[in-house]
């Protein structure tokens, strides 16, 4: 059987007589605009159970969706359904609104479907990896090199609240690398200036400043709700301290550092799988003596270097969050700018860890800057 073919005006006389309008389109693109009164029902749930949304098989249904393409699909899978009376609107809904024929009101959830309209185009992720996404919490210390590039795509993929840790303040020796940052914020506190770039970007997540120095009276209570919680750091002491609070409250801690022209990143998620993952302490039980290992500002770093590896650990944290693919538990990538490569180091969990050795009670927290002076 042929399937009729109406225009959208055709289409509104018969809704107007009784009609039932269905649009068949995905809701993220019905909340860019539909038909007034037209039934949201995608296409794949109408297929899959038709009577759910149209009891009566000799109801009159008119299919439409964003052109005409997929409407067509779905009224043959209902004529075979045993519908007796079905029509397809020609040029859809792009037609409907160009002829000016009337519109549902605004969707409240409409920036939500434009917004993360290639998040929700994704199966893996789909509304409800989005709303996993808007519900996290994701702790990060340090407002700098690491946390620019790693913050500002995580509040772009609508992480839902976000905790900046750093007492520092603006300088315009950061501008090369800190993107979260500008010329006008020179001297302001980088958590602030941090929020005001985020919320700029994405004003439905929340930016939570907490301009302290972390320590081990604080380090918890920055940590204890979050989902996932990035390194950003830029010295040992505050590694360290890290390492062992994730360790102790079960939270994935997502490492990144970086060095002249080399980087590296990896997951350490001992505290959630004792024995199985390491942490960052089985890498280094010890830290390396300071001039083995100096910082940006003594060493220099190329500009572009973290704006690589913290994008690699935010792209990490949403992986966690959502589940999918294999993060870099038990595996250390390093990244060479130069020679523009990566390679990976398999890390092996150490039985004998100070901190995170499957039936070890948590050791306490310790004098980090002493432990890290002392080697």
């Amino acid at each position: 059987m042929s399937i009729e073919r109406i225009t959208p005006a055709e289409a509104l006389r018969r809704q107007r007589a009784g009609a039932v309008l269905i649009d068949v389109r995905e809701a993220h693109e019905r909340a860019a605009g539909r038909a007034e009164h037209a039934l949201g029902v995608a296409r794949t749930e109408l297929e899959t159970d038709p009577a759910a949304s149209v009891a009566d098989r000799d109801a009159e249904v008119l299919l439409i969706c964003q052109s005409g393409a997929r409407s067509l699909l779905a009224a043959q899978a209902l004529l075979e359904a045993g519908y007796t009376r079905v029509a397809s609107v020609d040029g859809g809904t792009a037609r409907w609104i160009a002829e000016g024929l009337p519109l549902a009101p605004p969707d409240a959830q409409a920036d939500f479907y434009d917004r993360y309209s290639r998040h929700l185009r994704l199966p893996e992720v789909g509304e409800d990896g989005q709303r996993r996404l808007l519900a996290a919490r994701v702790a990060m210390v340090g407002a700098g090199g690491l946390g620019s590039p790693a913050a500002y795509y995580l509040a772009a993929a609508g992480i839902g609240t976000l905790v900046l840790a750093d007492d520092d303040h603006v300088d315009r020796s950061n501008l090369q690398r800190q993107i979260l940052h500008t010329e006008a914020r020179v001297g302001t506190p980088k958590v602030d200036s941090a929020r005001i770039a985020l919320t700029a970007l994405n004003p439905h997540i929340e930016v939570i400043a907490f301009p302290e120095r972390i320590d081990s009276g604080n380090v918890e209570r920055l940590i204890a709700d979050a989902d996932v919680v990035i390194d950003g750091a830029d010295n040992f002491p505050v590694r360290y301290l890290l390492n062992d609070a994730c360790v102790k409250l079960g939270k994935p801690l997502i490492y990144g550092a970086v060095h002249r022209f080399e980087g590296q990143t990896s997951v350490f998620d001992a505290g959630r799988q004792r024995g199985q993952a390491p942490c960052y302490r089985c890498l280094f039980p010890e830290p390396p003596p300071p001039e083995a290992a100096p910082n940006c500002a003594e060493a220099g770093v190329l500009g572009v270097l973290p704006g690589v590896i913290g994008l690699l650990q935010a792209t990490e944290a949403i992986k966690l969050i959502l589940g999918l693919g294999e993060p870099l538990r038990g595996r250390l990538l390093h990244f060479d700018a130069l020679g523009m490569r990566f390679r990976e180091t398999r890390l092996r969990p150490d039985p004998g860890c100070a901190v995170c050795a499957p039936g070890l009670a948590f050791p306490g927290y310790i004098d980090y800057a002493a432990f890290c002076a002392a080697h």
